[in-house]
C-alpha cells in the first residue's frame, strides 16, 4: 500500500532518528526512502544528518532517481533504492545503513548465511554478501542485482547493509534484526563457534513461514543457508601432495618475510 507524502516525511524523520541513536549511521551516513506511488519516491537527501532531519528535508524523485521537488540534492546512492523498487514491486521502503556488527561481517567478506537461528532462517533464509562496488556508481547496484529478487536484506562488501520491506517500519525492523543476529554470531564465535542446525530442521523452518505470515522470495537450497551436514567432519582427513605441501610452506615463509 502506498503512503501519503506527509506521513512518509514524518516516518522518514522518525526512522532516521532511530538509526542515528542506535549508532547505525554517523554524521551524514545512510539513506532512507519510501515509494509514494508508481512514479515517485520520497527519499533522504545527501549531506544531511539523519538524526537531525525535519519533515521538510526529504526530496521527491522519480523512479529513475531524478529529483522532482525539494531544495536539497539527491544522494548518490539513489540508484540502490531505484534498483530495489524496480526489481521488487512488492517493496515500498528501503533503508541503507552501516550498523557496526553487520558491517563488520561485510568488511570481513562474510555473509550471514549459517543455519543457526530460527529467526534468521524464517525471516531471511540468509543474508547474502554482495560484491564490492564503488558507492555512488553503477558497480554498487551490479553487486546487488543477483540478490534483490530473492532476499529482503543484503550485506554490501566493505560498505554496510540494505534492508527493504512493504513499509518503512518493517524495513527498519529487518535492518534491526540483521544487526542483532550479527551480534549474536560474534558472541557465538568467541564461545567456540556456532552449532549449525541439520537440514531437516532448516527445512521445517522454511515450511513454517506460512504459519507465521512471513513472505520471503526464496526457498531452502543446498548450502543456503549452510547446514550442519555441509561442514566437514572435525576428524575428516584431507590429502595433499608433497609438492602442494611445500608450496604452502614456501608461501607462509614468504608472507612472514623469511624467504
Amino acid at each position: 500500500m502506498f503512503i501519503g507524502e506527509q506521513q512518509g516525511r514524518e516516518e522518514i524523520v522518525r526512522v532516521g532518528r532511530m538509526m542515528y541513536e542506535r549508532g547505525w549511521i554517523a554524521s551524514t551516513d545512510g539513506n532512507i526512502s519510501v515509494r509514494l506511488d508508481d512514479e515517485r519516491i520520497l527519499a533522504t537527501p545527501t549531506g544531511v544528518c539523519k538524526g537531525l532531519m525535519t519533515p521538510e528535508d526529504p526530496i521527491i524523485c522519480d523512479l529513475d532517481g531524478n529529483r522532482l521537488s525539494g531544495t536539497r540534492h539527491c544522494t548518490t546512492e539513489m540508484p540502490m533504492h531505484v534498483a530495489v523498487y524496480q526489481e521488487r514491486p512488492d517493496i515500498h521502503a528501503v533503508v541503507h545503513a552501516h550498523p557496526p556488527t553487520a558491517t563488520g561481517f561485510a568488511v570481513a567478506g562474510k555473509a550471514l548465511n549459517l543455519g543457526v537461528l530460527p529467526e534468521l532462517i524464517v525471516s531471511f533464509g540468509s543474508v547474502p554478501l554482495a560484491d564490492y562496488g564503488l558507492p555512488g556508481t553503477p558497480a554498487l547496484v551490479e553487486g546487488m542485482l543477483p540478490f534483490i529478487g530473492k532476499y529482503n536484506a543484503i550485506l554490501l562488501a566493505n560498505h554496510g547493509a540494505v534492508a527493504y520491506a512493504e513499509d518503512l517500519t518493517h524495513a527498519f525492523g529487518r535492518m534491526e534484526t540483521v544487526e542483532h543476529l550479527a551480534r549474536i554470531m560474534v558472541v557465538a564465535e568467541t564461545l567456540g563457534g556456532p552449532k549449525l542446525l541439520p537440514r531437516s530442521e532448516i527445512a521445517k523452518l522454511f515450511e513454517a513461514r506460512a504459519r507465521y505470515g512471513v513472505r520471503v522470495p526464496n526457498q531452502f537450497e543446498p548450502g543456503n543457508p549452510v547446514a550442519a551436514e555441509d561442514l566437514p567432519e572435525e576428524d575428516e582427513k584431507f590429502e595433499i601432495t608433497r609438492r602442494e605441501l611445500m608450496a604452502i610452506i614456501d608461501e607462509a615463509l614468504r608472507v612472514r618475510g623469511m624467504v
